[in-house]
């Protein structure tokens, strides 16, 4: 069984394959059971935890499960308060082949999903992408969406401007066009995508801040009580999401929902929809698409078979 550290993960996972990687597992399709859930009580309520389970097979191929550990409490021993372990199997035998880092994997396939959905739903001549947020996915969006869009500008907003400016800097590093907007409503009025990678618990992005032919793609609001756009972007977005899995726990939707703003049945494609041609994705330059995305245990195991694959080719 071969052990990848966090950088032979990250190195064997670069976006220009990635994509294509996870476009291949959803044409292809795989089981995906519905992730479990776990609580993990601690000596006191501050140090209670979270485990969660994330399997995906496909029949006589691979066989994989990211096990993630959630404890909020470890802010307090300066330690992150989220970690996963990727372990990828042979399905044919059950023999483990691959141990990977889980963070790794979790936050460049979420990268490669929306930049993956972005060629479908935004604009082919968008060229200004606005990054709201400054954490670990919000740091890959760039890199990614570079792979679909010839971006020429990438400005980053962020709830301290600090951690703002210390991505652009670090972009404008890797040579990317990068600057901070410290007015959000003015960086979305003025951009072609807007992508979202947050710990938002209230809207960020209003829906009248979008203009015609914007692409708004919603990645932080993974559980009921998050949210970073309010029901009228839902109103009068065209959405799509990457699984139907985002219509039980995705707080925009389901504030959306409440609020009367928008119905299940108006949900247009998911991702796998998108990759297997069933929808057309975006249908005229003044559309206003919205990606939702909370994560599948099918990506995870795309990019763990393609890290692997990469490893043992050398």
């Amino acid at each position: 069984m071969q052990i990848l550290t966090q950088p032979q993960t990250e190195h064997h996972l670069p976006f220009a394959a990635l994509l294509p990687a996870l476009e291949q597992m959803f044409t292809t399709g795989c089981e995906v059971p519905l992730r479990h859930h776990h609580a993990i009580p601690g000596r006191s309520t501050d140090e209670d935890g979270i485990l969660l389970l994330m399997p995906a097979w496909q029949t006589g191929q691979r066989l994989g499960v990211k096990t993630v550990s959630i404890f909020p409490g470890n802010a307090r021993q300066g330690l992150p308060g989220l970690h996963s372990v990727y372990i990828l199997y042979d399905a044919r035998t059950g023999q483990p082949l691959a141990v990977l880092d889980g963070d790794t994997i979790t936050s460049r396939r979420t990268a490669a999903a929306s930049a993956l959905a972005a060629r479908w739903l935004s604009r082919p001549d968008a060229r200004r992408l606005l990054v709201v947020g400054s954490g670990r996915v919000a740091r890959l969006l760039p890199a990614a969406y570079r792979c679909v869009r010839a971006l020429d500008t990438v400005e980053v907003w962020s709830r301290s401007p600090a951690s703002a400016q210390a991505l652009v800097d670090d972009l404008r590093a890797q040579g990317l066009p990068a600057q901070h907007a410290p007015d959000l409503e003015a960086a979305v009025r003025r951009a072609d995508i807007v992508s979202c990678a947050t710990l938002s618990t209230a809207p960020l992005i209003q829906g009248a801040w979008l203009q015609p032919g914007t692409h708004l793609d919603l990645i932080g609001s993974f559980t009921p009580a998050m949210r970073e756009s309010d029901g009228e972007c839902l109103r009068r977005a065209t959405v799509f999401t990457d699984t139907t899995e985002a219509l039980l726990k995705a707080g925009d939707l389901l504030g959306a929902i409440a609020e009367g703003a928008w119905s299940t049945d108006r949900l247009a494609a998911t991702l796998e929809q998108l990759c297997r041609q069933q929808h057309p994705g975006r249908r005229s330059a003044d559309e206003i698409t919205l990606f939702k995305s909370v994560g599948s245990a099918l990506e995870d195991l795309a990019a763990a078979c393609l890290a692997y694959d990469g490893f043992c080719a050398g």
